[in-house]
């Protein structure tokens, strides 16, 4: 039987899609009915063949000019075919640019104007005058130091002001001076640098007699003081970072020799402010105000990471005398605030105590430690301390103290007013076995002596037990008062009252309903029902 072989078009070649609609159609040869496709010829490649193709399309290039115009023609696509997309992607693009324009140009004028910072000196400097450079990469210290060095000549006249303008200012450890505001404007950042080989180590606090985490020297602050006064940190919210990261790591990993460092940390000094900033990452305690009169911590900013920051405490003043913390929030990998006055024997021996201090409108998240603490550290005492208007969330314990045999001292006159515990785990926490020591020169008759304590006004809800008070036969807890409490709990079981050695009243009804150990008093204070068991115990941790 005859074969039939014919021709037809690629009519995929015309497809709008690919723009080549005007090429000329190429015949392709139909492969003959009941025939298998012939094999594929195997190319080979070789600089002579590449002469010989060249020179066959050279023969049939054409020599023509005319012949020339008609066969480009021929494979040329037509320019109106391109037109239309064209002018359609120049359409769209120019309404892009004008919208992203517009937009710019709203928000701009939305933006407000960078904050002049003001003068709150005689004599003000920025850091840029002796030679800083805020890239995040330059450091930074000997700009710092000759910058205090320059105030430190300004005393008689009421001092001098460094500004730190908006970048990223990475620095060592350097020192404040006296009559001295430190100001960070809007978008700057202090950058800690993190190369523990430049941080000075300094002695132990002599009301602890060793590091904190480690015998022996301790390393200094990032921003540190001494016997300073009318000192002021302050700004239109800028950032002091101690990059802290890589000092946990080596910290978890114990890697380090000596106790971390706080990221500021003011000694033997006295009236102190710092307002509108925020300080985060601490390597340790991030403001550790050390033996100080007339503190003043307000509208501050506290921030670590809420786990894998050890010891990330936020505000801890430590044998301080008139102190004010108001306005904060603080979000930490340790307590909010811990207020301690020394180590058991060495802070007996030392002998300054923390009194009046007053902690108020202030919001805290811990979720490794407690909201407000007491302690452990209290050997010099802490008393007249008033926690009120205190908001704690999502986190382990609301407030705690906490001292142990050793620690000698007091805790004392503490009132607590208004707090309100959001997914709590622990609301109200008392513990007397909290058993870190120095080393073992300590007394154990060296008992702390814990009294006249009240909660008024404690709200919350989704706590797991509201209170646990574990005093014990040798630190009985004396004179504690609740009145006015509502804390909504997340297990509804027995003894989520917890109580041990405690000897108190509750005025008025609470819920929950308070341990056997406490009298029980109406509205107006009249005595109900006596307590006949005030060493009764029923603390549970295992819930």
């Amino acid at each position: 039987m005859e074969e039939s072989i014919s021709t037809a078009f690629d009519s995929d070649v015309d497809s709008p899609s690919h723009g080549l609609s005007s090429l000329p159609r190429t015949p392709k040869t139909l492969i003959p009915q009941n025939h298998a496709k012939p094999p594929t010829p195997t190319l080979s490649i070789t600089p002579h063949s590449l002469i010989m193709a060249d020179s066959a399309a050279f023969r049939r290039f054409p020599h023509n000019r005319s012949q020339f115009r008609a066969q480009f023609r021929s494979f040329s696509p037509s320019p109106r075919r391109f037109l239309l997309p064209i002018l359609w992607i120049i359409g769209l693009a120019s309404v892009y640019i004008w919208q992203r324009n517009v937009i710019e140009g709203v928000l701009l004028l939305r933006r407000p104007p960078p904050r002049p910072i003001p003068r709150l000196r005689p004599v003000a400097f920025n850091l840029t005058d002796f030679g800083g450079v805020g890239d995040g990469y330059t450091v930074n210290t000997e700009a710092f130091e000759r910058a205090v060095y320059a105030i430190s000549k300004l005393g008689r006249i009421g001092g001098g002001q460094l500004n730190v303008q908006p970048g990223r200012w990475l620095t060592g450890p350097f020192n404040l001076t006296s009559h001295m505001t430190l100001f960070l404007a809007e978008g700057a950042v202090i950058l800690g640098i993190q190369d523990e080989n430049l941080w000075p180590l300094m002695p132990p606090l002599p009301s602890y007699g060793s590091g904190r985490e480690h015998p022996g020297p301790r390393y200094g602050s990032l921003i540190h003081g001494q016997n300073l006064s009318d000192v002021v940190i302050t700004g239109h919210n800028g950032t002091i970072d101690g990059q802290g990261v890589t000092w946990w790591k080596k910290f978890r990993q114990k890697l380090l020799k000596h106790t971390r460092g706080p990221l500021v940390q003011i000694m033997w000094s006295e009236d102190i402010k710092i307002s509108d900033i925020t300080l985060r990452n601490s390597p340790f305690w991030t403001f550790h105000p050390y033996d100080c009169k007339n503190v003043v911590v307000t509208n501050v900013t506290v921030l670590a990471p809420v786990t894998e920051a050890p010891n990330t405490d936020g505000i801890n003043p430590d044998s301080c005398e008139n102190v004010r913390i108001e306005d904060c929030y603080i979000s930490v990998g340790d307590d909010g605030v811990a207020i301690k006055s020394g180590w058991n024997q060495y802070g007996i021996s030392y002998g300054k105590p923390s009194k009046n201090i007053l902690i108020r409108n202030v919001v805290i998240r811990s979720m490794v430690s407690a909201g407000v603490s007491i302690g452990s550290e209290m050997s010099a005492g802490v008393s007249d301390v008033t926690v009120e208007n205190v908001v704690v969330w999502s986190s382990r314990r609301g407030v705690r103290i906490k001292t142990s045999p050793g620690r000698g001292g007091y805790v004392r006159n503490i009132s607590y007013r208004n707090l309100t515990l959001n997914d709590v785990r622990v609301g109200i926490v008392i513990k007397t076995d909290y058993g870190e020591h120095p080393d073992e020169g300590f007394n154990e008759k060296a008992l702390p002596i814990l009294a006249n304590i009240s909660f008024i006004g404690v709200y919350g809800q989704g706590v797991r037990v509201p209170v646990r008070i574990n005093g014990s036969e040798e630190i009985p807890v004396r004179n504690v008062t609740f009145r006015d409490m509502s804390v909504g709990i997340t297990y509804k079981k027995k003894h989520i009252f917890q109580c041990a050695f405690i000897q108190g009243k509750v005025i008025g009804s609470i819920f929950p309903m308070p341990c056997e150990n406490l009298d029980l008093y109406d509205e107006q204070a009249r005595l109900i029902r006596p307590s006949m068991s005030h060493n009764f115990t029923n603390i549970d941790y295992d819930f």
